[in-house]
């Protein structure tokens, strides 16, 4: 005669007893979340997914006015709003899933605390749901793209643009890395979000948006490139736009890097998240 037991009392895991698998046992409650997060983030607001293109906009006329007009910063002969526009549809999608996953325990303790499931599930979720965001946003800028050359504007797309499924991926599991990380020390020392939220901007004035790498001096240029990121920004300016440059041994370092990081942060998650609840 069987029973159906719901407690199961395994031993102690080892470091690297990531359990992994269980995700595709829980792909119903990840497809749950991800529709939870599109749908609830707007949903008493009155432009609703507007607010996705209204943000980068504005923030590219910006860029444009200070960077563009008033430094006199060079976009290397692409076209100002372009060159910004693709810069701030990346970096939106990083920092957005960079926010998502370093929130992870602390914005979720109340859930955490009462069911378990795997918490891997709701940082996988949160890039997700961010994806469509950019994807709005790619649309805007394939419209900008497309009147430009209507205009007759000389644009140097070229066979690289095939990257860029890869290069997205590439910038959100990077951002789940670092957020991992983040979210596991955060509950222990509170007072860190702070200096996470002023390094973050930091971090976006070290990555190629607002400037081409080519401006910089080559004394600080091997300083940018030791980024991971900016590898994938510049990857993706020269894809579509002609300027900035393609490193393969370069992204094959942001790749590297990546796959170090996000397994260090998988190690360091799943050991922090079996008693979070003690000191969160």
């Amino acid at each position: 005669m069987t029973n159906d037991w719901t407690l199961e009392i395994t031993p102690r895991r080892r470091w690297l007893d990531l359990k992994l698998g269980t995700l595709w046992r829980y792909r119903d409650l990840y497809r749950m979340y991800v529709r939870r997060d599109i749908v609830t983030e707007y949903k008493q607001t009155i432009l609703g997914p507007l607010w996705y293109i209204i943000q980068p906009l504005f923030t590219t006329i910006m860029y444009m006015f200070v960077f563009g007009g008033l430094a006199g910063i060079s976009t290397d002969g692409a076209p100002q709003p372009l060159f910004y526009m693709s810069g701030v549809m990346l970096w939106n999608y990083f920092n957005s899933a960079f926010s998502v996953s370093s929130n992870v325990f602390t914005a979720n303790a109340g859930v955490f605390g009462k069911v378990w499931f795997p918490r891997l599930v709701v940082p996988l979720a949160g890039i997700t749901s961010n994806l469509l965001k950019m994807l709005i946003q790619l649309g805007l800028f394939i419209i900008m793209y497309v009147g430009y050359l209507i205009a007759g504007t000389s644009l140097h797309v070229n066979w690289t643009i095939l990257l860029f499924p890869f290069l997205v991926l590439l910038l959100a599991f990077h951002a789940m890395s670092m957020g991992l990380i983040i979210s596991s020390l955060t509950t222990k020392y509170h007072d860190l979000k702070y200096l996470v939220s002023f390094g973050m901007q930091l971090f976006m004035y070290a990555t190629p948006i607002i400037y081409p790498l080519s401006v910089a001096s080559e004394k600080y240029r091997h300083l940018l490139l030791l980024n991971p990121l900016t590898s994938i920004f510049e990857a993706f300016k020269y894809s579509c736009l002609g300027c900035g440059s393609l490193s393969w041994p370069w992204l094959l370092y942001s790749t590297l890097f990546m796959l170090v990081l996000l397994f260090l942060s998988l190690l360091v998650f799943t050991r922090v998240e079996r008693n979070f609840m003690d000191t969160v």
